[in-house]
């Protein structure tokens, strides 16, 4: 993983952030909900600039910064997002509207593996962000991968988990460990899938592409 002192020179370059994003940063600091950090989104919002997506969908919303982000950085981008936890969702409704991108983004309430039928009133889709629960990536990307468009591409977040999916230390809690192996896991079927080719860019939490092969 990139340290800490590059990590801080890169993110002082990056240009300044409207209030209402670093409103929206801040109170994810205070009430610690996990979003993407500074230099894995900018990463992402390069990154689709460069495929110019048309539709999104994104699993897990929580107060909607991403959605926000990709929204701000892509005018004529449409984004349907879930969230399961209802406290986010409303907070994500409120941002939504103070940021002016309701007509971008579409907020679903409600568990994403449940929520197949609903979604694909929205498909197709260019793009499939999953940014939620991390036991569940292979559940997500099977479920929604039939809704992308011929070109569409899969961003999967939190693939190195903190970099603790390489570490040789114990781990003393059950439940990271288990999570641990649940996501080594998602990341071996993900580089061995037959009919996509994946790229793990080591910043943040670690991030993985996907599009299909022979493309």
């Amino acid at each position: 993983m990139v340290n800490e002192e590059m990590i801080q020179y890169v993110e002082r370059l990056l240009p300044k952030k409207e209030e209402a994003i670093v409103e929206i940063e801040r109170y994810a600091r205070e009430h610690n909900v996990p979003i993407m950090d500074a230099l894995s989104i900018e990463t992402m919002l390069h990154m689709l600039k460069l495929v110019q997506p048309m539709r999104i969908l994104e699993i897990g919303t929580a107060i909607g910064y991403s959605a926000i982000r990709m929204a701000k950085a892509l005018p004529h981008v449409h984004i349907v997002t879930i969230e399961r936890d209802e406290e986010r969702y409303k907070q994500a409704l409120v941002y939504v509207e103070q940021t002016n991108t309701k007509e971008q983004i579409t907020l679903l309430f409600g568990d994403a593996l449940d929520m197949g039928d609903e979604v694909k009133k929205h498909a197709p889709f260019d793009v499939l962000f999953i940014d939620a629960a991390k036991g569940q990536y292979r559940r997500f990307f099977e479920l929604y991968e039939p809704l992308l468009s011929e070109r569409g591409i899969i961003i999967t977040d939190n693939v190195l988990f903190k970099g603790l999916v390489a570490t040789h230390e114990p781990i003393e809690q059950k439940r990271i460990r288990q999570l641990i192996k649940k996501i080594q896991a998602y990341n071996e079927w993900l580089m061995a899938h037959p009919r996509y080719e994946t790229v793990i860019i080591p910043i943040g939490d670690g991030i993985a592409i996907s599009r299909k092969r022979g493309e």
